[in-house]
This record gives C-alpha cells, sequence and structure tokens, in this order.
C-alpha cells in the first residue's frame, strides 16, 4: 500500500454531512475534488481546499478520467441515480446512507455496480465503530452466549428532515448493527409512530424486529426529544452488553446476567460494569480509509451495496407497517409482505 499513490476522490454534497467526508478525505490524501449544487458553497471549501479541484456540475465530475471514484452525500433520493451515472462513467462509488429510497432502487445500484465491474460501498458508520467492532468480537466469542434481544435507542432535538421522516434519517445505523450481530435479516418486523410537526412525516417510530431463534430486537428513534441520546443494549444469556455513544468516557461497559432461583423465585441481582476498552480511532476517518483502500486494491467493502439493501429491505417492511399502524409485516428472502390475520 505504502507504493501506491493515493486514491483519487471526489466528494458530491459538501453540506451538513458531506462537509465532514471532504474533511477526512483531505486528511488521509484522497481528496482529489468536490462538487457542490450550491455554488457559494464550492467557492468556500475551494477557499479552504485550494488544492482540490472545485467541479462546477456533475457532468464535469463524470468527464473528468482522473477522477477514480466519487462520495456522494446529497439527498437520498438522488442516490440511486447519481451512484448508477458514476458506475457507467468508470467510477468507484461510495454513498452514504440510505443508499437508496426503495430496495429495487438499491438493487439496480447493486447490479449496475457489478455489471461494470466497479467498487459499491454504502457508508453504515457504525460497522467502522472501534466500540461496535468490540462489542461484535464479544459476542463472536461467546463470551455473551446466545443473542437474545437488543434495543437502541437514537434520540435528539433535531435535525428535521422533510424529504424523509425519523425511520429512514435515524434507523439506518442501528438496522446496519443489528444485522451486523444478528447475522440475518429478521423474519417479521412492525412499527408504530407519529407525525407531529409535519403531515405524514413521522417524527418517533418505535419498530420491532423478530429474528430466527427467538431473537429480538427493537429500535426507538426521533427528532422531537428534549435530549440526545444515543445508547445500544445487547442482552446475550450469559452476560449483556451497553455502548452509550454520547457518555463522555466508558463507553461500552459489559455487565453479568446474574439471574438465578432463590426457592419458587427468581432473583436478578445487580453487577457492577466492567468497561471494555477498544482503539479510539475516528469511525469516519476508517470508513473513508477503507474506501480508499477499496479503489486501489479492488476488494470488496465490508459495507457493500449488497448489504445496504438488506438494510434497506428492513426499512421498507418497517415503513409498511407504519402505514398500516403497527400492523406485522413479514420478510422473505427478497419479498416483503404484510401478514393478513386469519
Amino acid at each position: 500500500m505504502e507504493n501506491q499513490s493515493p486514491a483519487r476522490i471526489c466528494v458530491i454534497g459538501c453540506g451538513h454531512w458531506g462537509k465532514n467526508l471532504v474533511r477526512n478525505f483531505h486528511q488521509i490524501d484522497s481528496l482529489y475534488g468536490f462538487f457542490d449544487a450550491v455554488s457559494t458553497r464550492v467557492d468556500a471549501f475551494a477557499a479552504q481546499y485550494p488544492q482540490a479541484r472545485a467541479y462546477r456540475t456533475y457532468d464535469e465530475v463524470l468527464e473528468d478520467p482522473k477522477v477514480e471514484a466519487v462520495a456522494i452525500a446529497t439527498p437520498a433520493e438522488q442516490h440511486a441515480s447519481m451512484a448508477i451515472a458514476a458506475f457507467r462513467a468508470g467510477k468507484d462509488v461510495f454513498v452514504e446512507k440510505p443508499l437508496a429510497l426503495t430496495p429495487a432502487d438499491g438493487t439496480d445500484i447493486l447490479n449496475v455496480s457489478r455489471s461494470t465491474g466497479r467498487i459499491a460501498m454504502v457508508g453504515h458508520l457504525l460497522l467502522y465503530h472501534p466500540a461496535i467492532l468490540a462489542l461484535k468480537r464479544l459476542l463472536a466469542s461467546g463470551e455473551l452466549g446466545h443473542l437474545e434481544y437488543i434495543y437502541s435507542n437514537r434520540l435528539s432535538m433535531g435535525k428535521i428532515r422533510s424529504e424523509e421522516n425519523a425511520l429512514w434519517s435515524f434507523a439506518p445505523h442501528d438496522i446496519s448493527v443489528i444485522l451486523l450481530l444478528t447475522g440475518h435479516l429478521p423474519v417479521q418486523v412492525s412499527a408504530t409512530g407519529g407525525a407531529y410537526l409535519q403531515p405524514n412525516i413521522a417524527d418517533v417510530t418505535v419498530s420491532n424486529l423478530l429474528f430466527d431463534r427467538g431473537t429480538r430486537a427493537h429500535i426507538f428513534v426521533s427528532w422531537l426529544h428534549p435530549y440526545k441520546e444515543q445508547r445500544l443494549v445487547v442482552i446475550g444469556s450469559k452476560k449483556m452488553v451497553v455502548f452509550e455513544e454520547t457518555r463522555p468516557s466508558n463507553r461500552l461497559l459489559l455487565y453479568d446476567k446474574q439471574v438465578a432461583w432463590n426457592g419458587q423465585a427468581l432473583e436478578a441481582t445487580q453487577s457492577q460494569p466492567v468497561p471494555v476498552s477498544y482503539e479510539p480511532d475516528e469511525p469516519l476517518r476508517l470508513e473513508c480509509q477503507h474506501f480508499a483502500d477499496c479503489v486501489r486494491t479492488r476488494q470488496q467493502p465490508r459495507t457493500s451495496a449488497e448489504d445496504g439493501v438488506k438494510v434497506l429491505q428492513v426499512l421498507q417492511a418497517c415503513q409498511r407497517s407504519l402505514q398500516l399502524n403497527g400492523e406485522l409485516v413479514q420478510i422473505t428472502g427478497s419479498a416483503v409482505q404484510s401478514i393478513v390475520a386469519m
């Protein structure tokens, strides 16, 4: 790797999240250029990163043979068309979550990337977080026992969107982690929520997932919450783990699960948590470096377009249940269908 020149990556969309991609690709020497539909934003980034090329149109990016790859951080409804255009222009593509707004569009991204021989990576950031990787190792080692239950809270006051609801804005993070830990799609889901600020755009949702072998998960997301909370709790048959991103320290804690019969009653004993250590690397830096490495080595990304499609399948099933006021929705292979009460 040290003998190879840096990947030449152009960031598409330099707004709320794209600016972080620009910063990180610059810091790993892979920022070749950037484009944003807002011309004043392009001017500001051109002044901040004079060594990178400022593009004025997306076509200009696609037509430049020196651009090897694009990192797309535009609104989600543009992801599919922009990614497919980049593949056909011979570029590798990193797409921020969600990969697209439907599994069908996500599958189109996957299929075109395969037919053109290009790298397709989705930005499931938490799967590059050292704490999540440490949690996965704990589970894989057997220390937690059988995976029984997972719950995730992702709550804050804003950022409120109009093009997607809180489920689609927040839950992809948690769904990607839950699929990593379980290794499977759920067999059925249900979801409920409420739209209080804008018609038909849910500000708060609770999604319930059922997996084979009885593992369950629930995901609570809201952008209408008085304080920020990002908490993941994993319950195994032997031990339990809590990951709390908003804590200043000891963000990953391991608990013994001390439950035993005392006569004819079950008693639980509160155990003291043990901090789990992990490398303090910035997840976004690791994610950007991984994409740059994939561009250079042609390896398949850890978060591939196929993984992105699976997350979209779960999101679509939850959205359908949300629209049906919590009706169970089944996921079978690539199909999503409502369960009709007998």
